[in-house]
């Protein structure tokens, strides 16, 4: 694929979003503004305008929008090009129409409406594309920000996992590394990589294990309560999962769905975010879970920032000085889904 194949003119950018006008906003953050637009060819796109301060050569820029242009899977967003001129650089993507996940599977109205079988089809799409970019890809990349306000829902509600702001290519034989500079987002990061600057695609794996128990409880991780008392996601589910009960942990407006697979996916879940990074299970080894009943669960082990038994608080109580995800939020996203960062970064700084 060529540069030139990718490049969009400024002009027609600038056409198609109207002038980068308010009334097309999608949202905000650090790393720019996110406009809808509209094609020349009717198609409907969102353009992230990065902003003018990024440390990214112009060089860096135009290779890694080859690299991620490449990337085409049911279950990601599309990018379709760049513009790099007048001093603007602007990456252009699909436009997905439904807002993202948490804007559905956090507020009762729009809960209520998305039953299991909805929910089932979001996780195993959220894994599918884990395994892709994990494994499937000429590349290996791991995301290093997967929540749910990451995560976008087309008109069938079908997720494609957004904003790789924050992801890392890999060597094809590298399986992990570290950084000093810790990006993400508190609650869905893993411990290896908040304490150490460890990460790998086990750090995915455990992202993606908080992802599933939301999805399953409707709340938050970093403000789950139960019975009105606030409690730590991930240690009341354990709790539940050895006492029998795991079913405590079900979204009360889950009120159709197979018990067994709404248990079993809380399994998975566990043994996504233990402690040990040995103990957590590949993406492919997830998806085989979730999608075949006859493969055998082991018995999940504690899983990580389990600290309400312990005095400590919850996982987001804790500051450890970690460098926040400047990118846009799910409150960033009021207008829309297409919150989406830039491309994935080849250094620590940016």
């Amino acid at each position: 694929m060529s540069i030139e194949a990718l490049q969009f003119d400024f002009d027609s950018i600038r056409v198609a979003t109207n002038n980068f006008s308010e009334a097309n906003t999608l949202g905000r953050g650090g790393f720019g503004a996110v406009y809808k637009g509209r094609l020349w060819n009717e198609e409907d796109i969102a353009v992230k305008r990065l902003s003018k301060d990024s440390a990214q050569g112009d060089i860096e820029f135009k290779n890694e929008v080859i690299l991620v242009a490449k990337l085409q899977h049911r279950n990601l967003v599309r990018l379709f090009g760049f513009c790099l001129e007048r001093n603007e650089r602007l990456l252009v993507y699909e436009f997905v129409p439904n807002a993202s996940l948490d804007h559905f599977i956090f507020e009762p109205v729009k809960r209520a409406d998305l039953g299991w079988e909805t929910r089932y089809k979001i996780i195993v799409g959220i894994g599918r594309g884990l395994v892709y970019l994990h494994e499937d890809s000429r590349l290996r990349i791991i995301h290093r920000d997967l929540k749910a306000s990451n995560i976008l829902l087309d008109a069938e509600l079908n997720p494609k996992i957004a904003d790789f702001g924050m992801a890392r290519l890999f060597n094809i034989d590298q399986t992990q590394a570290e950084t000093s500079r810790v990006v993400g987002t508190y609650g869905y990061m893993a411990p290896e990589y908040v304490m150490r600057g460890h990460f790998s695609v086990k750090s995915d794996v455990y992202s993606f294990g908080v992802l599933v128990l939301e999805i399953i409880s409707g709340q938050k991780n970093s403000s789950f309560r139960h019975e009105g008392k606030l409690e730590d996601l991930l240690g009341f589910g354990w709790n539940s999962w050895k006492e029998g009960i795991s079913s405590n942990l079900i979204d009360p407006m889950l009120r159709t769905g197979s018990r067994l697979e709404i248990m079993r996916c809380i399994h998975i879940g566990l043994l996504c975010v233990q402690q040990s990074i040995a103990d957590r299970p590949t993406m492919a080894l997830v998806i085989q879970m979730l999608t075949s009943n006859s493969v055998d669960l082991p018995v999940p082990s504690q899983p990580a920032f389990f600290m309400y038994n312990h005095g400590i608080g919850s996982s987001s109580d804790m500051s450890l000085g970690f460098e926040s995800n400047s990118g846009l939020t799910g409150s960033d996203q009021s207008k829309s889904n297409s919150a989406h960062k830039p491309i994935p970064e080849n250094s620590t700084t940016r």
